[in-house]
């Protein structure tokens, strides 16, 4: 399967999805019906066993008849299910972002997090994006492991990658302002460097119109830019967001943004991804 059946991709994740039926826990803060029927929908369809975990009696006045692992700190639970074997996978869900992922850094012995971003624009293309952490992506050689380790999952589906390289400006654009001659120098350097390792890349300048038609996986200039990049698509914009899965040989853990509610997707993709490591 080439770049061009790149529309295929989430087809492909729901069949897998389906396949496994993997137990999903997912974090559960400050619960609303909305939240908790995304999760149910995903149970429902056949995606996953999906197993609640946060405040059971909070969860309870709602009302689900989905698994309930009872916790004042969903974001401690989550990794400890996770590196017990108790569930096949985690998404973040409503748990809080800082608390969730540095223990999960803390228990799984990572030194670093790279997550890879899913989502599909207004018009139903799906691709990848990092570094959408605002910490992350913020030197060269982060930016090179992000393009390496991102490559490495999305081949996991059949999808070769096709990687565009984004910028702070266009070259005519030089001298304007150092810090965008420095993205633009890194940029080219990038692309260099990984089409030595024989990956498909190119760097699109600032131009991410252009990115889009062409590339499946776009590195942004840092994750401050792939973040607000992910919020203006996904909140702004008519897009969607699927969830971010941290890449991991042996684990599966699916970030997830706390706004907009909707877990179905991120919680098929967790499911997907597992047996595929």
């Amino acid at each position: 399967m080439g770049p061009e059946k790149t529309g295929d991709l989430l087809g492909v994740i729901e069949q897998r999805a389906l396949q496994n039926r993997a137990r999903v826990a997912i974090g559960v803060r400050d619960p609303t019906s909305k939240m908790l029927k995304s999760a149910k929908d995903a149970h429902d369809a056949g995606y996953a066993h999906v197993v609640l975990v946060g405040d059971k009696r909070e969860i309870e006045s709602i009302g689900t008849d989905l698994e309930i692992v009872g916790t004042n700190e969903p974001e401690i639970v989550l990794g400890d299910l996770l590196k017990s074997g108790y569930v096949d996978a985690a998404v973040r869900g409503t748990a809080k972002a800082s608390g969730t992922l540095s223990h999960l850094k803390r228990i799984l012995d990572q030194d670093k997090l790279h997550r890879i971003a899913l989502l599909k624009t207004s018009e139903g293309k799906p691709f990848f994006i990092a570094p959408v952490g605002i910490d992350e992506g913020n030197d060269l050689a982060d930016k090179i492991a992000f393009i390496r380790l991102g490559v490495e999952h999305i081949r996991r589906f059949g999808i070769e990658p096709v990687v565009g390289v984004l910028s702070g400006g266009r070259m005519g654009d030089l001298g304007r302002d150092p810090r965008v001659d420095q993205t633009l120098a890194e940029g080219d350097f990038i692309v260099n460097r990984i089409r030595e390792e024989g990956i498909s890349a190119k760097h699109y300048t600032i131009l991410i119109e252009d990115a889009i038609k062409e590339a499946n996986f776009i590195l942004a200039p840092d994750g401050i830019s792939g973040n607000l990049i992910f919020r203006t698509l996904v909140f702004l914009g008519g897009g969607d967001g699927m969830g971010a899965p941290v890449l991991m040989d042996r684990h599966v853990f699916v970030d997830t943004s706390r706004v907009g509610g909707h877990y179905t997707k991120a919680i098929m993709l967790a499911s997907a991804l597992v047996g595929r490591n």
